[in-house]
């Protein structure tokens, strides 16, 4: 196995970086197993040492997957003192004596030595600092959706696991999906034509937002340390079921509404198919009343990709708000209009409550979950959606994405063998950035168009926008 990095290929067989990614297929968002991974690995009989940061609520199952798959969980860190005494007792009961941290800037430096990489599965404002602290330090990393919460850190963890050959992986369990595979298969092949229009919903936020901060301060639980739970954020009051544990999503301090939420799943398999890569416009068109500190109730985002690799540009619509969260301030969940669903309505009676539409020019590829775990197909023509795995029109199309032995498997196997996970940080970031775009738009405010240089996260017509893009850590706190 090589163990150069891909910084050295490029340089070895004169590509420059542009055609070193088109190559690959990174640049426009293509599977990740279009270039075989080349960092170091740990050998197929290793025993993998690893540190979980955040072992409550999604870090829970994180931590007990990395278990399963045959890591050693030599260390669990988590700000509540009920997480960690939970965990330290399933772990026990696999024969592990997992040492308890409350700072995971403190566990690492105290024993980092002993550790080849880390599970990260906390609130969005700590994933990027949990990532980049351990990866600078040479720790493979698995960190949860959506992988960090500004763009400036996904940029950081991604340029991480490239120089120092880590094996990553990012939390969208959905990648994990053969139907989501076979959906990219589909639309690569050319079944549905070229695609012209992508429109994505969500059934989020099930979660308190649209709503001010409220004044006051309670007791501090004392199982938790409130200050630790802040991280880089500034200081604010202990408030009882405000923000821990789970209600932290919707405030910006914090985490990353809606779309941070859940696009990494709705808009992975698309992403793919789509090769969408990097916007040159994004904007707001409508949303419900807006706060200073939390993300709105429901929004609509609009989001124009360029042509790439042959296909023609396209136009993403982004649609979230709860159905069942009516009130004085609320609009009504946007969703795409009839002339686009008619066929999902006559084939399921009413629109899912989530799900991802592409429109080509020969048909509608649909997945009507979360995950893409399942894709449906109306050719022109047909009034109907019919399942995409026995479509006459994909019976001819062939497998060629490798199907997967589960998500955090993939995570062990590339750390093991130096196959590369199919959400890696290369690919997971791309998509991760792409949608922090549309929380940068949506904080910019409705009918601002953004226009994008994705390169250089900047935009090039509304300079306000970088203080979106980076986020000013509180003292001791740094990336």
């Amino acid at each position: 196995m090589k163990t150069e990095s891909s910084k050295s290929i490029v340089m070895s067989s004169g590509l420059s970086r542009r055609q070193f990614l088109r190559r690959t297929g990174i640049a426009a968002g293509a599977t990740a197993f279009a270039f075989p991974f080349v960092g170091r690995v740990l050998g197929a009989n290793s025993r993998i040492n690893i540190a979980c940061i955040g072992v409550g609520g999604k870090g829970d199952s994180d931590s007990s997957n990395a278990a399963e798959c045959g890591g050693n969980i030599v260390a669990i860190c988590d700000v509540d003192q009920t997480a960690l005494d939970r965990k330290s007792k399933q772990l026990g009961d696999k024969s592990m004596n997992p040492r308890q941290f409350k700072d995971y800037r403190k566990m690492l430096d105290t024993i980092g030595k002993d550790v080849d990489a880390v599970t990260v599965s906390t609130p969005d404002h700590h994933h990027g600092i949990a990532a980049i602290r351990a990866m600078t330090m040479g720790k493979h990393c698995f960190c949860q959706k959506p992988l960090c919460q500004t763009i400036s850190e996904v940029r950081a963890v991604r340029q991480l696991a490239r120089e120092k050959n880590l094996a990553t992986q990012m939390g969208n369990q959905g990648s994990a999906e053969p139907g989501l595979r076979r959906a990219v298969e589909v639309v690569h092949a050319g079944v549905i034509g070229k695609p012209l229009e992508l429109h994505v919903w969500s059934n989020r936020p099930v979660w308190p937002q649209g709503l001010d901060r409220p004044s006051g301060s309670d007791l501090v639980p004392g199982t938790l340390d409130w200050d630790l739970w802040l991280g880089p954020a500034a200081k604010r009051p202990f408030k009882k079921d405000v923000y821990h544990t789970f209600k932290w999503r919707g405030w910006f301090d914090f985490g990353t509404g809606a779309l941070g939420d859940m696009a990494c799943h709705t808009v992975n398999m698309p992403f793919r198919a789509l090769k969408l890569g990097y916007p040159t416009v994004v904007e707001l068109e409508i949303a419900s009343r807006f706060y200073s500190e939390t993300f709105p109730k429901t929004s609509r985002i609009r989001f124009e990709f360029p042509e790439r690799e042959g296909l023609p540009p396209l136009k993403m619509w982004w649609y979230d708000g709860n159905p069942d969260a009516h009130h004085a301030n609320f609009i009504e969940p946007l969703r795409p209009s009839a002339q686009h669903t008619s066929e999902i309505i006559n084939t399921y009676e009413k629109l899912p409550p989530a799900g991802a539409l592409i429109v080509g020019e020969k048909g509608k590829l649909f997945s009507p979950d979360d995950y893409g775990a399942k894709f449906f197909l109306a050719m022109n023509g047909s009034s109907e959606f019919r399942p995409g795995d026995q479509h006459e029109a994909c019976k001819d199309v062939p497998m060629v994405i490798p199907r997967s032995p589960g998500h955090m498997q993939e995570w062990f196997r590339m750390m093991k063998e130096g196959v590369p996970s199919y959400s890696n940080f290369e690919i997971a970031g791309y998509l991760a950035e792409v949608i922090l775009l549309g929380c940068v738009a949506l904080r910019m405010g409705e009918g601002q168009r953004m226009e994008w240089d994705g390169p250089n996260m900047r935009s090039t017509n509304l300079p306000d926008a970088v203080h979106l893009v980076k986020r000013n850590n509180r003292h001791g706190w740094e990336s």
